[in-house]
């Protein structure tokens, strides 16, 4: 999809383009959020991020509702009034917009797209939802994937995986995570930059440099940004670099380091390394670069496969090694919700062989004593434990270092935080020590 370079004056119009990009044409919400949100007047730019979010959170309860509404679905071709529809049924069912506004602005939008014989479909649709609203939702109660908004396959999965947290997991996923600072250590503590802001933010308990902001809000409003005083990163994000544990003059590898922010902390920590930061991609590479340059911080930047560290490696090893490896990213769904109708079942399979080849490419440049951190966003076991698990059978060389911790719960290898957790995002590590 083309993001459209001409300014776009209200919020649905924007919400609507997004959607499609996401839901219609397969494409990441992180690379059209920005610039789309970029073409709307300063006030309407809140609104339309609400509704893109609250769309891709609740599609499967919207389109449960739809299908009781509508006597045939809508053809794929008409896949923009089907959004013009799910989006009303959110400001009817999560928001304050009056039902009158929601759906008069819905008609409107169907006008845009020039379907003129949608405007009586839609507006019967949801003034016939407003007359049933509690019938209609009453009759989806029975449908998992309508009651909990995820694909089956992810369902049945998590289901699998964790059967006395399931539930937990799904609606967690489908909450608005808080906004977390990282304050950099390097100039203030958490506590000296608490004080310093107006907005309200609370110490987290198992990451020393976090704070929980109680509402969230345009990083460029709070103090120090520019001079690098903090950085926006989930708490659970920032126990990468204490469970690395890198020392001064540590020759140290962040392999898949973008975007960024595990690399910036790793440096805060501990200023004196030798940092080698790669990854695949040029594009993400660069913020990398732009990460470290505003926290006043450096490393050397590498572009290069994980998979073949032959290409790109100088054949010195490494004391520490951050492997935070390509994953499904089921356990930060609820920062970036486009992953239940992004990610396939049929994807897990590559991705579980992606890590496997990154983790047997790497584990060769760690020094014999050294310490890599085996890190995903993900909750899926095969990733994660049974990835360990599989790894350690077949490596004579390769120990487990136990994770003794308040956060997460322990597993038969390494340390699962599911999503929600102490306000955490789902994430898993695992340390392994390279033997004498």
């Amino acid at each position: 999809m083309t993001v459209s370079k001409k300014p776009l004056k209200d919020a649905r119009s924007a919400a609507l383009m997004i959607l499609q990009g996401v839901i219609v044409e397969g494409e990441s919400l992180n690379t059209l959020l920005t610039p789309m949100l970029e073409t709307l007047p300063a006030q309407e730019k809140s609104f339309a991020q609400m509704l893109v979010y609250g769309v891709l959170r609740h599609r499967w309860q919207l389109e449960a509702i739809i299908s009781l509404l509508l006597s045939k679905p809508l053809k794929t071709k008409d896949s923009d009034i089907q959004l013009i529809v799910m989006l009303a049924l959110f400001q009817l069912l999560d928001t304050r917009v009056p039902e009158y506004a929601a759906v008069d602005a819905a008609v409107k939008l169907v006008k845009k797209t020039g379907k003129s014989w949608a405007r009586a479909l839609v507006n019967g649709v949801l003034r016939n939802f407003t007359r049933q609203k509690d019938e209609l939702l009453n009759k989806i109660e029975t449908d998992q994937q309508a009651v909990y908004s995820h694909p089956q396959w992810m369902i049945e999965k998590i289901k699998t995986d964790w059967p006395d947290h399931w539930q937990q997991i799904l609606r967690a996923n489908n909450q608005q995570a808080p906004m977390v600072l990282r304050v950099n250590a390097r100039y203030l503590s958490a506590a000296e930059y608490a004080a310093k802001l107006d907005t309200g933010a609370q110490p987290h308990a198992s990451a020393e440099q976090a704070l929980v902001l109680e509402q969230a809000c345009d990083v460029h409003q709070l103090p120090g940004y520019n001079e690098g005083w903090f950085s926006v990163q989930d708490a659970g994000a920032q126990l990468a670099a204490v469970l690395l544990d890198a020392q001064p003059g540590d020759r140290v590898l962040d392999c898949c380091a973008a975007p960024g922010g595990k690399t910036g902390h790793i440096l805060e920590r501990q200023p004196d390394l030798l940092m080698l930061a790669m990854d695949i991609s040029a594009s993400r590479l660069k913020r990398v670069e732009d990460n470290l340059q505003r926290l006043g911080l450096s490393a050397n930047l590498h572009i290069g496969s994980a998979e073949a560290p032959d290409d790109w490696w100088d054949k010195q090893m490494f004391d520490r090694i951050l492997l935070d490896v390509p994953c499904s990213a089921s356990g930060v769904i609820r920062r970036h919700p486009d992953i239940k109708s992004l990610r396939r079942e049929a994807d897990m399979v590559s991705l579980v062989e992606t890590q496997r080849k990154i983790l047997n490419s790497i584990w060769p440049l760690l020094k014999p004593g050294g310490r890599l951190l085996y890190a995903t966003c993900s909750i899926f076991k095969q990733e994660n434990e049974q990835q360990m698990e599989a790894f350690l059978a077949m490596t004579q060389d390769a120990s487990e270092i136990l994770i003794n911790a308040t956060w997460g719960q322990a597993r038969s290898h390494g340390r699962q935080i599911f999503p929600g957790e102490q306000d955490m995002d789902g994430f898993y590590y695992a340390i392994l020590q390279k033997k004498a």
